[in-house]
């Protein structure tokens, strides 16, 4: 029995979409693709805050477990920030894609 090595690649792979026979890559489909992934990042900052605000609020009311509360609600205003940084990063490659899609 032959012992084959499959290499995973995790990073540095093409998707077959993306790039043609050509070679060319389609920047109209990429610029879709990281505006519907901008609009992901908002939502997930829109929730995130939503929730960071619900977490505080019980801890206001809940005084027993106010910890827990905060504790949660400091994740959920990191996860916040970061889905907000995911966001300006795709709204800029969003206009990368575009740049080159009309030039």
């Amino acid at each position: 029995m032959s012992e084959e090595k499959h290499h995973h690649h995790l990073f540095h792979h093409r998707k077959p979409e993306e790039e043609g026979a050509s070679g060319e890559v389609d920047y109209e489909k990429k610029e879709k693709h990281h505006k519907h992934m901008e609009k992901l990042g908002e939502l997930g900052a829109i929730a995130a805050g939503a929730y960071a605000l619900h977490e505080k609020h019980k801890a206001k009311k809940d005084p027993e477990n106010e910890h827990g509360h905060r504790v949660k609600e400091e994740v959920a205003a990191v996860a916040a920030v970061g889905s907000a940084g995911f966001a300006f990063h795709e709204h800029h490659e969003k206009k990368d894609a575009k740049k080159h899609a009309h030039n």
